[in-house]
């Protein structure tokens, strides 16, 4: 009896988009430089997923990715300039370090799964 072995359905490339991922998911503890690495990763490879549900990933990072820098702006310029926000000014970093990770680990697991990121 001979077996056939089915391919898998050849879809996007996803290869680029877990890298970006783990890129995202080890920048809170790199000072956020690896974020901009994989910005331009993203910015550069984008078009290889064009109109695939894999560009909705490259999408949902770099929203995280500009929501987060915004808020670590505004929450670092509001923490600044008052003398208590100096002594606790770990706390909106950490609430946002969450954050971002939160909504990286959501979008991997999507992309694990083969479906295109949330809104």
């Amino acid at each position: 009896m001979s077996e056939t072995a089915q391919a898998p359905s050849a879809g996007p490339p996803t290869t680029t988009a877990h890298v970006m991922y783990l890129m995202h998911a080890i920048a809170p503890f790199t000072l956020w430089t690896v974020a901009l690495l994989a910005l331009l990763v993203g910015a550069l490879t984008r078009d290889s997923v064009r109109g695939t549900w894999v560009e909705t990933h490259y999408s949902w990072l770099l929203r995280t990715c500009l929501w987060g820098l915004l808020w670590l702006v505004i929450g670092t310029f509001i923490f600044a300039i008052t003398i208590i926000g100096l002594f606790v000014i770990f706390v909106p970093w950490f609430l946002l370090t969450v954050w971002y990770l939160y909504r990286v680990i959501r979008g991997w697991l999507r992309l694990n799964d083969r479906i295109p990121a949330p809104g």
